[in-house]
């Protein structure tokens, strides 16, 4: 066990010896666990959702936020595949290996130490069920890693008609042009094929989900109805959408206008020579 979490266990180890619970409490039936989702958006800017100021329109991520809680100030890795590893394991990147730090190696192709177990692992033994679909992007297989079952798009630079991804870790056929196939309406419709197989095999059973979506990973490959919905809706430039999002995002509430705008970032019709 690595030693910074040494602490962490001590001290629970210490409240439990301390701990008295009422007689009333150990007859008390035990509260049903949660289920967990987790909805990841590859490379998905701070602002690109309606609910944080962006002028795309994402209603559903809006209803989920209005309900619940938007984080102003956290941390991230930067990059897709050190998130992963972070979120499925609880540590930096760069401590199971995920990320490289100069003179120790890491990377995005470097395996995770043994110890550095992934979030279904130590769900099991809870009695949950965990589910994975869509990107993977970790060293090993999702069944490998505690999944009860996946279906992984492995080819991020293909939407429409990737030729790498897996069910259960087992090589899928490559999706024919013109199939009608779309990596975020594939991705989503496994989860809700995974969650109504979990209704109807496992009851009432809890269940872990690892909503993975390629989007908006470069390149990203809009359907042709979201395309000409924003039609025209970028023609301004960089810098008025900039100045719109931060202010709506000043009068959600989410940032500090005082602080004004960073210093602005290359054009993005930009062409290096």
């Amino acid at each position: 066990m690595p030693a910074m979490r040494l602490p962490v266990l001590a001290a629970l180890l210490g409240l439990s010896g301390a701990l008295v619970l009422p007689a009333d409490a150990a007859k008390a039936p035990a509260p049903r666990r949660p289920n967990i989702l987790i909805i990841l958006a590859d490379d998905m800017g701070f602002s690109d959702a309606g609910c944080y100021g962006g002028e795309i329109e994402t209603p559903n991520i809006d209803k989920l936020a209005a309900g619940g809680l938007r984080l102003t100030h956290f941390y991230n890795p930067a990059r897709y595949w050190p998130s992963r590893a972070s979120i499925l394991t609880g540590y930096y990147a760069q401590q199971v290996r995920r990320d490289e730090l100069p003179g120790l190696g890491g990377g995005g192709g470097t395996p995770r130490p043994a110890w550095a177990r992934l979030l279904p692992e130590f769900l099991h033994p809870l009695g949950y069920r965990s589910y994975h679909a869509g990107k993977w992007h970790l060293d090993g297989k999702a069944l490998a890693g505690g999944f009860d079952r996946s279906y992984a798009l492995y080819d991020q630079d293909r939407y429409f008609n990737p030729s790498q991804h897996a069910l259960d870790d087992r090589p899928l056929p490559a999706v024919k042009p013109d199939s009608g196939y779309y990596a975020s309406t594939a991705i989503a419709q496994h989860a809700i094929d995974l969650l109504a197989e979990l209704a109807a095999a496992h009851g009432q059973q809890p269940f872990f989900l690892y909503l993975a979506f390629t989007a908006p990973h470069f390149p990203l490959h809009a359907l042709p109805e979201d395309i000409a919905k924003y039609k025209g809706k970028y023609s301004n430039g960089y810098d008025p959408i900039r100045k719109a999002r931060f202010e709506k995002a000043a009068k959600l509430g989410l940032i500090d206008p005082k602080q004004g705008m960073s210093p602005g970032a290359e054009k993005w019709d930009a062409v290096a020579n």
